[in-house]
């Protein structure tokens, strides 16, 4: 990867702040073509910031805003509407199980099942809002965080199978390494590992909440970021192999890519590409901080750039097209194995067509939000 060094300049309307060596195109960048859009609610003043779910068959699974999931067919239709009966908004983003069941939480209080054909299957209240995006193990078994300072483990026919009390609220969405080891963050600044039955196998401290979630690399060691502005490698042990300064108090989650270089934004607005081995630079200047995951392919990553953009990168670190929406992503981009990244933005979903022949996420444990496009955060899907 090609990266940028030195001071700030003034670019149009964007400040790119880091980057003396970055220097605009000299030609129009290719532009990636818009299949199509999805108005996804009515309420203007907010934006949803669930990243939607895609399933084996094509379908996308998209919680919004005001409190409905919808199902959207390929092209683009709306299949179905599941309303949660409020119009309470839904952070948490949906996760897609073997027999297609979705799952998800609310800021209602409750976590939802909802089967393929858009009913209720079941319903599990908890005493605060449900913002992290379930984590579905091998075993059906399936893991969420909330804001009332308790982390769940329920069956897939909605049973409380146990419940650890963290003492501190989890916005973090977990994940799930190989050996089955479940890894989340929560605000009392700790990274947790836990074993399948809920015992604590260890904890590991920042200097800040956490509320990012966690990656998994190829050797098992989690990827991290706190709101002390670090991002950590931790061995699967518990024990720390690394940390980098990026300054970021994001929400963003870090991505790999298939050389385990990890991919994450900053509040340095750049965003960061670090080595496994802890050496990291920006690779590109951005106008603002960014919220929302990178996505990892075959050589290259997509990165969302302030304003209305997603740019791909080749791993030289030339810029090879974008995708331009009506606002800045809200939601972390997805990946199908089409080659074609679903953006959401605001209270809109768009279908991009890149340029060229299609591409495959990259071959990484964590290449996207979630690990993979159904969202299980687990490897290995």
């Amino acid at each position: 990867m090609k990266f940028f060094r030195g001071g700030a300049s003034l670019l149009g309307t964007a400040i790119l702040l880091g980057f003396a060596g970055w220097a605009p195109a000299q030609t129009p960048l290719p532009v990636a073509t818009n299949l199509w859009s999805v108005k996804l609610g009515i309420n203007e003043d907010g934006a949803t910031c669930s990243s939607p779910a895609l399933a084996p068959d094509g379908t996308l699974y998209q919680a919004i805003y005001e409190g409905r999931l919808l199902a959207i067919s390929p092209h683009g239709g709306i299949r179905w509407k599941f309303d949660t009966g409020t119009e309470t908004e839904i952070k948490s983003s949906p996760a897609i199980a073997d027999d297609g069941t979705i799952y998800f939480g609310s800021r209602n209080r409750n976590f939802y099942a909802v089967t393929p054909q858009g009913r209720l299957k079941w319903v599990f209240p908890t005493d605060g809002w449900v913002d992290a995006s379930p984590a579905l193990a091998a075993d059906g078994t399936i893991y969420f965080g909330s804001w009332d300072n308790n982390f769940y483990a329920l069956t897939p026919e909605g049973n409380l199978r146990w419940k650890l009390a963290v003492g501190a609220a989890m916005v973090s969405s977990p994940a799930i390494a190989r050996d089955g080891t479940i890894y989340f963050g929560a605000f009392d600044d700790k990274l947790y590992a836990l074993n399948p039955d809920g015992r604590v196998k260890w904890t590991f401290a920042t200097a800040s909440e956490i509320t990012a979630s966690p990656a998994i690399g190829m050797d098992g060691s989690v990827y991290i970021t706190s709101m002390d502005g670090n991002l950590y490698a931790v061995k699967s042990d518990g024990t720390e192999r690394w940390r980098f300064h990026t300054g970021n108090l994001t929400e963003a989650s870090p991505v790999l890519d298939e050389n385990g270089n990890v991919y994450v934004p900053a509040n340095t607005l750049c965003e960061y590409c670090v080595s496994k081995d802890g050496r990291g630079q920006g690779f590109t200047g951005l106008a603002c901080p960014v919220d929302v995951s990178a996505v990892a392919v075959t050589g290259r990553v997509y990165c969302s750039r302030p304003w209305r953009t997603l740019q791909a990168f080749h791993n030289n670190g030339e810029v090879l097209w974008e995708a331009r929406s009506v606002e800045n992503l809200t939601a972390s981009p997805v990946l199908g194995g089409d080659g074609v990244v679903y953006l959401v933005a605001g209270q809109q979903l768009f279908a991009f067509q890149p340029p060229g022949a299609p591409l495959l996420l990259a071959n990484s444990p964590w290449p996207m939000f979630r690990a993979n496009p159904r969202h299980t955060g687990r490897v290995g899907n």
